[in-house]
C-alpha cells in the first residue's frame, strides 16, 4: 500500500478561500524542499491546473462518488510524495444529496475513505467568537472524519485574531489553531460562469502563487500543519481497467483555452494502456492529426470563442474529413457543442459548427445543469458496447435549441437514481454528450 501522508483542506462552505490557501501551502511547502503533490476532491477541471502550477507536479482528482475505490487507490499509489495536499469541494459535508445520505460523495467521504485528517478553513470575515460553534459542530458531525486543525481566513486585525483563537481554543482545545490569514484583496482569483478563470489564462499566475505562499508562510504554522498528516489508510492499489477504454490507438486530443477540461487521469490511463496522445489546438486552427484513428474533444469554453471556432476552416474541415473516413470522434460538453450544427452565443448570434451531430446549443437563455450522472451506453460505439455504464458529472449553462433524439448516446440517471431519459447523440463513428465521464461504474 502507498503510505503517502495526506491532509485535506476543507471549509464549511464554498467561497471560504480554500483554493488560494491551498496554492499558498503547496508552494510554501515545496519551497521548503518537500516533494509535495496536490489533488482536488470531486469533479473539477480548473483547480488541479493551479495545483500543478504551484508544485510543478501533476495534480489529479479524487472523487468518492464517481470513482471506484480501486480507481481512487490506484491514483493515490501513482503519486508518491512526502505529502499529498487535497483541496476539498464546496462545504465539507456537501455531497450528492441522496435521501438517506446527503453527504454522499462529499469531501468528508473522501476523508473517511483515505483516513486523512481535515484542516478546516473558516472564513472569519464576518464573524468572531461564533467561529467556535462552527468548528465544534463540524468536529462532531461525523465520527469517521477528524478535524485536525483550523485556519482562519480573511481576518481583519490582531484583535480579531485574538478573539477567534480564544473562542476556538476554549471550545475545542484538542483542535489547534494553525494560523490566521489576514484579509488581502490581492489574494483573490478572477472568476467566470464555470468557476475560476483557468490557470493558463491568468495574467501573472507565478507572482500570485508566490504572494499566497508568502502570506501562509508568515501567518500559518507550517511545521505543525505538516506534522498532522497521516499515511493513506484506504484499500491497497489493485490492477483495474482504465476509467474509459482508449477510444483509439492514436488519439488526437484538442487542447487549448476552449478545450481544457480533460481529466489527466483518463489521458494517463489511455497512455498506460498503450495509446498514443497527440494534442492539437482548434483555436490555432489546427486539424487533428490525420494519422489518428480517434479524436477527443473535451469540454471547456467554446462559447467564449464561438466566432473564432466557426472561422477555423482547417480545424472543422479536419473533423469532417476524419468523420468521412470513420475515425472515432468523441466530444464532451463543449466538445459535444462543437460537433453539433451550430452554437448560439449569449448575444443571440449563431455560429456554424462541425455539423457532425444532430444538435444545436444556445447560451442566449442560460440555464444551469449541474449534478452527478450515471450514464449507460445506448448503442455500440466508441465508448463500448450497449449497456456499458459510466459515472460522470454535468456542469454547463447551455440549452438545447434543437436536437434529434432518435440516436442517443446514453440513458442517464442522476445521483439519486432518478431517470433523466436519453441524452447525447451518436452518428456513425461520431458521438458526444454534455456528461463529463469520470470512471466506469462499479460492477
Amino acid at each position: 500500500m502507498n503510505a503517502t501522508p495526506g491532509l485535506i483542506v476543507a471549509a464549511p462552505a464554498s467561497g471560504s478561500g480554500k483554493t488560494v490557501l491551498t496554492l499558498g501551502l503547496l508552494r510554501a511547502l515545496r519551497d521548503r524542499g518537500l516533494a509535495i503533490a496536490g489533488a482536488k476532491a470531486g469533479p473539477d477541471y480548473i483547480d488541479p491546473a493551479f495545483h500543478t502550477a504551484a508544485t510543478d507536479r501533476p495534480a489529479f482528482n479524487l472523487d468518492p462518488w464517481a470513482m471506484r475505490p480501486e480507481t481512487l487507490a490506484g491514483l493515490i499509489a501513482a503519486q508518491p510524495a512526502d505529502l499529498l495536499l487535497v483541496e476539498g469541494v464546496m462545504g465539507l459535508f456537501d455531497g450528492a444529496h441522496l435521501p438517506d445520505r446527503p453527504d454522499a460523495g462529499s469531501t468528508a467521504d473522501l476523508a473517511a475513505l483515505t483516513g486523512w485528517p481535515v484542516i478546516l478553513v473558516v472564513d472569519a470575515g464576518k464573524q468572531a467568537a461564533s467561529a467556535a460553534a462552527i468548528v465544534r459542530g463540524f468536529a462532531g458531525h461525523r465520527h469517521d472524519v477528524r478535524i485536525a486543525g483550523v485556519i482562519f481566513n480573511r481576518v481583519a486585525s490582531e484583535s480579531h485574531e485574538a478573539v477567534l483563537r480564544s473562542a476556538v481554543t476554549s471550545a475545542t482545545p484538542e483542535i489547534p489553531v494553525l494560523g490566521a490569514v489576514y484579509r488581502d484583496p490581492a489574494l483573490a482569483l478572477p472568476e467566470r460562469h464555470l468557476g475560476l478563470v483557468q490557470a493558463g489564462e491568468h495574467g501573472d499566475l507565478e507572482r500570485f502563487i508566490a504572494a499566497a505562499a508568502e502570506a501562509v508562510t508568515a501567518q500559518i504554522d507550517l511545521d505543525t500543519l505538516r506534522g498532522l498528516a497521516v499515511p493513506y489508510q484506504g484499500i491497497g492499489g489493485t490492477e483495474t481497467p482504465p476509467p474509459l477504454p482508449p477510444i483509439g490507438q492514436v488519439i488526437a486530443v484538442a487542447r487549448d483555452a476552449a478545450f481544457a477540461f480533460a481529466y489527466p487521469a483518463i489521458l494517463a490511463a489511455w497512455q498506460q494502456a498503450g495509446a498514443e496522445i497527440r494534442t492539437f489546438s482548434p483555436l490555432a486552427d489546427d486539424a487533428p492529426d490525420p494519422a489518428a484513428d480517434a479524436i477527443y474533444l473535451p469540454g471547456g469554453y467554446p462559447e467564449l470563442h464561438a466566432g473564432q471556432l466557426a472561422g477555423a476552416d482547417v480545424f472543422l474541415g479536419g473533423l469532417r474529413a476524419a468523420a468521412a473516413r470513420s475515425t472515432k470522434i468523441f466530444g464532451e460538453c463543449g466538445g459535444y457543442m462543437v460537433l453539433g450544427r451550430g452554437l448560439i452565443d449569449e448575444t443571440g448570434a449563431r455560429h456554424e459548427m462541425a455539423d457532425l451531430l444532430p444538435v444545436e446549443t444556445s447560451f442566449a437563455a442560460r440555464r444551469l445543469h449541474l449534478g452527478y450522472r450515471t450514464a449507460t451506453v445506448a448503442q455500440d460505439g466508441p465508448l463500448g458496447p450497449a449497456g456499458t455504464t459510466y459515472r460522470g458529472h454535468e456542469f454547463h449553462y447551455a440549452a438545447i435549441a434543437g436536437e434529434d433524439t432518435r440516436t442517443p448516446l446514453f440513458t442517464a440517471e442522476n445521483a439519486r437514481g432518478e431517470p433523466l431519459g436519453q441524452t447525447g447523440a451518436i452518428a456513425g463513428s461520431v458521438c458526444g454528450s454534455f456528461i463529463h465521464l469520470i470512471d466506469r461504474a462499479a460492477a
